[in-house]
């Protein structure tokens, strides 16, 4: 089928992209700049123009396709509620762009969005209260365009999405460490972050694409909970760093603004997923692709 991929040059983006093109489909990417466009087409993609905050863009390219994946996302943590809202209105305007289709749209959210200190499943509601819960309002709107004649999912991504290209929240607390020359972790470090690889998430969006039913919630995990002690020393033994325990106050000056993600327990299940989808993540695990694959060889 033809696919509007929204985030299409972005680091989970990519992998979804050559995922879908490798499995026989078509692409029509969403690109914001003359270079998103150029990208784009050295890979062999069709550009759409358009951005997150030009919704009659995306519905030009949602009407144009059999199927839409939203991976797009504006990652400004200063700005982090009016980056959910343009999210909500995003989704918004392609759910509206495919009522009645019976097309699938597949959708990014966050393990994050759930309830702490508890495995989460993809039956669980998102916690309240909680700023992470700003993206939950995009993913109600995803999941009710199921009783507007779409075919919708959801697929929540953990904090770690790792593998080649990463430039999210583990290279930044690699970066923290050599800049501080301490790998540092809160209290015990003994809550949890899930992670996936990026290679096995494009596999998860391309089969919920094909495959998920009207409505359903998937969880993007391969690993349900790697501590934030083993993660602080595996950045400590990459780095040649100590490791030690910092206190709930000294984290908000070490970590700055990661603070409040080093801190969260999000252990989470994909046992649902994997049964639904038939997923099996095949890629290596977090710490292991910290140590093969480049993550302490990248400049500060």
């Amino acid at each position: 089928m033809r696919v509007f991929v929204t985030g299409a040059t972005g680091f989970i983006g990519t992998a979804i992209v050559r995922e879908l093109m490798g499995a026989g489909h078509e692409v029509l990417g969403l690109a914001r700049s003359d270079e998103a466009a150029a990208t784009l087409a050295r890979s062999g993609i069709q550009a759409h123009r358009g951005s997150l905050t030009d919704t009659a863009s995306l519905v030009a390219g949602a009407r144009a396709c059999e199927g839409v994946i939203h991976t797009a996302f504006i990652h400004d943590f200063s700005a982090y509620a009016a980056a959910a809202e343009t999210d909500r209105q995003a989704v918004e305007a392609l759910a509206g762009a495919l009522e009645g289709s019976g097309k699938p749209f597949v959708s990014t959210s966050g393990t994050a969005i759930l309830a702490p200190g508890r495995t989460g499943t993809e039956a669980d509601e998102p916690a309240p209260a909680s700023a992470a819960t700003l993206r939950a309002a995009a993913e109600a709107t995803v999941l009710g365009a199921a009783h507007r004649g779409v075919r919708s999912s959801v697929v929540r991504l953990p904090p770690s999405v790792h593998g080649a290209g990463d430039h999210a929240f583990v290279p930044t607390l690699i970066d923290i460490a050599r800049r501080t020359g301490v790998s540092a972790f809160i209290g015990e470090g003994a809550n949890r972050w899930p992670t996936v690889h990026r290679l096995d998430a494009a596999r998860l969006f391309r089969l919920a694409l094909e495959q998920a039913a009207p409505g359903t919630r998937l969880h993007g995990v391969a690993e349900e909970g790697v501590t934030l002690r083993a993660l602080a020393e595996a950045i400590g033994a990459g780095l040649g760093v100590p490791v030690r325990s910092i206190t709930a106050n000294e984290a908000r000056t070490h970590f700055d603004w990661l603070a409040g993600f080093v801190a969260i327990d999000n252990p989470t299940s994909s046992a649902i997923t994997r049964n639904t989808l038939g997923w099996r993540p095949q890629e290596p695990d977090l710490l292991t692709d910290m140590r093969d694959n480049g993550y302490f060889t990248r400049p500060a």
